[in-house]
């Protein structure tokens, strides 16, 4: 990322699908924060692409015509069908010209958030960078997020990259739909696994109460959501990044 940018660069557009919950703004106040070169926008959907249309229209008026005038980056932690399709139609369907990011996730940067996530909770050892605890008070872990089958092909990869930073068995499941908990628990149980920890691969608090509900239910411990982790953003000033250099 350029320690500099041109005023008329494009602007930062974090979206999320309803209104802008406080670990969004907080997102948005951390890139702010580490990338003060780049004007940020946050964006609540709310089942209303016309939210974002406007938005993408008032910062092209204050660009030159020819440039690029966003950067739209979801605030999920991967593949989001109803929140893509509202996006895709907000940029269709205004003048303005903007350029949707990839996902957030799955991403090296996604794993090691959730096992910063785990360490918070003295549910896993510590990256080795910190030298912190050095036995694993967990045999396995179940990544959990919502979105049913559409989303899990993420979450697994995202289960995949964690487990080769903790060395451990790591499975996916979905808080609402299959694979479940229960059912990842039980083939974990099966090698052997009797401490088994949840890594919510959420980012806000909407899943909470499936969160806890879950865990309890297979005696697990269980993470906070991944929240504004200054990794996740990391990963949307990435994103920002990769399109500028490709424009």
């Amino acid at each position: 990322m350029p320690a500099q940018l041109p005023p008329e660069a494009p602007a930062l557009v974090l979206v999320t699908s309803g209104e802008p919950a406080d670990v969004a703004t907080e997102l948005a106040t951390v890139i702010r924060t580490d990338n003060p070169q780049i004007e940020v926008r946050l964006i609540g959907l709310k089942g209303d692409p016309g939210n974002l249309s406007a938005e993408l229209e008032s910062l092209a008026e204050v660009r030159p015509e020819e440039m690029m005038a966003a950067v739209v980056v979801t605030v999920s932690t991967g593949p989001d069908p109803e929140l893509d399709r509202l996006v895709a139609e907000a940029v269709e369907g205004c003048t303005a010209t903007a350029v949707v990011a990839e996902p957030l996730g799955p991403h090296p940067l996604l794993a090691e958030a959730l096992h910063l996530r785990l360490a918070d909770a003295g549910l896993a050892r510590a990256d080795r960078v910190r030298l912190l605890s050095v036995s694993s008070p967990v045999d396995a872990v179940i990544v959990v997020s919502t979105g049913g089958a559409e989303a899990m092909a993420a979450v697994e990869t995202t289960a995949v990259l964690l487990a080769s930073r903790l060395t451990l068995p790591v499975m996916a499941a979905c808080l609402d739909g299959q694979p479940s908990v229960a059912q990842a628990a039980e083939r974990l149980r099966g090698i052997g696994a009797e401490r088994i920890a949840l890594a919510p691969c959420v980012i806000g608090n909407e899943a909470d109460e499936l969160i806890a509900a879950a865990a309890e239910s297979i005696g697990a411990g269980r993470a906070e959501p991944i929240g504004a982790h200054t990794l996740l953003a990391e990963l949307a000033a990435r994103a920002y990044g990769s399109i500028l250099a490709t424009a």
